[in-house]
């Protein structure tokens, strides 16, 4: 059989296909049998892969439809492509190059409608979702987009929680979370530019900033870094991440992420740039800044003498949960004369019989401490919230009571976890930091501790993102940007956008006229 299917192709091929398309594979040809041939040929035996053939109207012309099982309307097929087509009373019109035309302006009731002439041009096409309708004696294809699949329903963002503010988050459908941006955004500026990025994959990636509040270079320079990505695929922003960042071997993350449509918007009225990618529901945002992760969008829907607040408590939480368990281990073996008499005496009683010393005892503490929290996160719900609540008692009161540790580094452990949960978008960092700065004190004491922020400090200082200084509005220093850095001031008074960011349009607001509200 498959000899004979071999002949028959090669017959196919010579006799129905003009002399101008056999060195042009690229080209749809007039005869339908061989366009069909070379699909099948293309797309193999795959059982998701629809070709209906039929014939239109009354003149019995023939024709097909191929698309993808599962990513198309398959009521829009029936209603609005076959039924016109089919029973059609009018005779077509012969007139050669017309009866595309002819089909799309008097027949289809599909809104969107396009043609190509490339074979390889309509199966891409019809690979993303769309259906491709050929006709016999007619060397281009109608594109007709009508994408139809299951997607998960708008949601409350699980990993950035808020009391107050729209609960809503991003999706995996590309579309729907451009109209997310597009609700918000009700501008003629704003400006949606896709890349199909992925040799195997073919993802869509979209390029989303408001025209003239964004610098011109970041544009070019994002298009640029985008256009230079070649790979196989991209499954997830994670990979567009991965390509695109200024300092890869770097701990500190130059390229911020999001699931929420509203800090996504908050981040393009700033003069920034997101990137939405296919298939995931997290957006990246550049440039992005280290004060940013301290930024929580609810800041600016509260007042601002408890947003001021809360956002101190983060800067101290991250602190504590980088330098608490190495600063602990660093004084207490080193420095012991910086204790207080009365604490030094009651710390020594509960090490009493502790076999291990307070370096190899803290990292045993933070090893388990990460299993649990990765316990916890990769189980089902239910139980990870068990586990990682039943395990960190049950395993730190028999570790006290077995005198495995003592019972100030089970309190030390503790206070640096629930540090860490404070401030999720720099957990990553802070692990690294936390064991970093806890080996370097635990081998000669604060000195080293101090050398090492100091080493951590001028690397953060010289890290850029898309240009713009990381570490900025501290270092370079921007007065202005202030406003909005350990104290978030009134929204009235912040008037402009931010100067760290080099923005053309930096007015935003007038505050004189806002001040005055009456």
């Amino acid at each position: 059989m498959k000899i004979f299917r071999n002949l028959y192709i090669h017959y196919i091929k010579n006799k129905s296909m003009p002399a101008k398309f056999k060195d042009n594979k690229e080209n749809l040809s007039k005869s339908l049998k061989y366009n069909l041939v070379e699909i099948q040929k293309i797309l193999g035996d795959s059982d998701d892969i629809i070709i209906r053939e039929f014939k239109i109207g009354m003149n019995k012309k023939e024709a097909f439809l191929l698309y993808i099982d599962g990513l198309v309307d398959k009521n829009l097929i029936v209603m609005d492509i076959l039924k016109p087509l089919m029973l059609l009373t009018e005779p077509l019109v012969s007139k050669e190059g017309s009866l595309n035309s002819l089909l799309k302006e008097s027949v289809l009731t599909v809104y969107n409608l396009t043609e190509t002439s490339s074979m390889n041009t309509a199966i891409e096409d019809v690979l993303s979702g769309y259906i491709a309708l050929f006709i016999d004696k007619t060397q281009t294809a109608i594109i007709i987009k009508a994408k139809e699949y299951k997607s998960r329903e708008i949601q409350e963002a699980e990993t950035e929680a808020v009391i107050r503010g729209p609960r809503e988050s991003f999706t995996e459908s590309l579309r729907v979370n451009t109209s997310l941006i597009r609700r918000k955004v009700i501008n003629p500026n704003l400006r949606f530019e896709t890349y199909v990025i992925g040799k195997q994959t073919k993802t869509k990636v979209c390029l989303t900033y408001i025209k003239g509040i964004c610098k011109e270079e970041i544009i070019s320079e994002v298009k640029k870094r985008l256009e230079q990505i070649n790979t196989e695929a991209i499954l997830e922003s994670g990979y567009i991440e991965a390509y695109i960042e200024d300092a890869p071997f770097s701990p500190f993350p130059t390229i911020g992420n999001t699931e929420k449509p509203d800090k996504a918007v908050g981040y393009m009225l700033e003069g920034k740039v997101i990137i939405l990618t296919d298939g995931t529901p997290v957006v990246l945002s550049v440039p992005h800044l280290f004060i940013e992760n301290f930024q929580n969008i609810e800041d600016y829907y509260s007042r601002p003498y408890y947003a001021t607040l809360t956002r101190l408590i983060r800067f101290i939480a991250f602190i504590l949960t980088i330098y608490l368990p190495g600063f602990y281990v660093g004084v207490s073996t080193f420095h012991p004369e910086m204790i207080p008499s009365p604490l030094l005496m009651t710390m020594a009683e509960t090490r009493e019989g502790v076999p291990f010393p307070l370096l190899i005892e803290a990292l045993v503490m933070l090893t388990l401490f990460e299993i649990l929290r990765e316990a916890g996160v990769r189980m089902p719900r239910p139980i990870g919230q068990a586990v990682s609540i039943v395990g960190a008692l049950v395993i730190g009161e028999a570790a006290v009571a077995a005198g495995i540790v003592g019972a100030p580094m089970v309190i030390v452990t503790a206070l640096t976890a629930i540090s860490s949960f404070i401030v999720p978008s720099v957990a990553d960092i802070a692990t690294l930091l936390r064991f970093a700065f806890l080996l370097l004190s635990g081998i000669t004491g604060l000195f080293s501790l101090v050398l090492g922020s100091l080493f951590v400090l001028v690397h953060a200082v010289s890290l850029r993102s898309f240009g713009i200084p990381y570490l900025a509005p501290v270092a370079p220093f921007f007065l202005q940007d202030m406003k909005d850095f350990f104290a978030r001031f009134p929204l009235w008074a912040l008037n402009n956008r931010p100067a760290s960011l080099e923005n053309y349009n930096i007015k935003k607001q007038d505050q004189e006229l806002n001040r005055k509200r009456k």
